[in-house]
């Protein structure tokens, strides 16, 4: 467990009937080595990220590396897809509430969409004076990269969870428990070979920080907690806040139709021990 992405990370590997542990150790490290490549590139606390380079650029393109356009691809589809109840551009009213740092340059619009976002092949541009942020579907994202780390370096099995957002894979099961905004641990049931994420709250762990959902109508969004299970840790991520900004009655359809399934809670199912989205 290391302290990143302003959570604590955890990762651990798995390879039954096997004592080799220092090659699980190289599949733990090579993931945290995604980890710490993703906050360095998609932060927007940090002035220099690639992210906060791109919300500077005044109109200009900027250019990128590939996976840091495949992420903003992804977040612009989900921006689009959703009808704005996922929006990766409402930085600038984030900024406006305080919520994120202000790194100067010209006032942002509090939000935009989907259609301001241009992305070319190696590199991107802001069409008007936006802020994005990633903080609803990097994080997951990240969770992803560190999940193919590890099966690159061989790890027949394991998980990360960042601060809720959890991915595992092989032949392994996790139990898992979601704490509520009451403080109390609702057991969620066991994970196997999927992704869960939950907005609101921590998976096992108080949350401190609770992240501020903004709605469509750029109103913070009551505090509750959403947890969705998907194949990726990218989309179950970024469908926490569909879960979170729908009316209640169009919730589960909502996610449903974006590739995801609300758990948990009055609107959803627990998990069954070993299920595989």
């Amino acid at each position: 467990m290391r302290p990143l992405l302003g959570t604590f990370v955890e990762i651990g590997a798995q390879a039954p009937g096997s004592t080799d542990e220092r090659a699980l150790g190289l599949a733990i490290d090579a993931a945290f080595a995604e980890i710490e490549q993703a906050q360095m590139r998609w932060s927007f606390h940090a002035p220099d990220s690639e992210l906060s380079r791109l919300n500077s650029a005044r109109g200009r393109p900027v250019p990128l590396p590939r996976r840091t356009l495949h992420l903003l691809r992804l977040a612009r589809a989900m921006t689009a897809r959703s009808g704005g109840l996922f929006d990766c551009t409402v930085g600038g009213l984030l900024v406006e509430a305080g919520a994120l740092p202000d790194h100067g340059g010209p006032a942002p619009r509090p939000r935009g969409s989907a259609d301001d976002i241009e992305i070319g092949p190696s590199a991107a541009r802001l069409k008007r004076p936006l802020r994005l942020t990633l903080d609803g579907i990097a994080k997951g994202f990240a969770v992803d990269l560190a999940i193919a780390a590890m099966k690159r370096r061989g790890a027949p099995a394991g998980w990360v969870n960042a601060g809720g957002d959890l991915r595992v894979f092989g032949d392994l099961v996790l139990p898992v428990a979601r704490r509520e905004t009451g403080g109390q641990l609702a057991p969620l049931g066991g994970l196997r070979q999927c992704a869960l994420a939950s907005s609101g709250a921590s998976l096992g762990e108080p949350q401190r920080h609770a992240a501020v959902l903004v709605g469509p109508g750029d109103h913070p969004l009551p505090t509750a907690v959403h947890s969705v299970l998907a194949r990726s840790a990218w989309r179950a991520d970024a469908l926490t806040k569909v879960a979170a900004a729908a009316p209640a009655d169009q919730r589960a359809a909502r996610v449903r139709a974006l590739g995801g399934c609300v758990i948990g809670g009055p609107a959803g199912a627990p998990i069954p021990m070993g299920a595989a989205a």
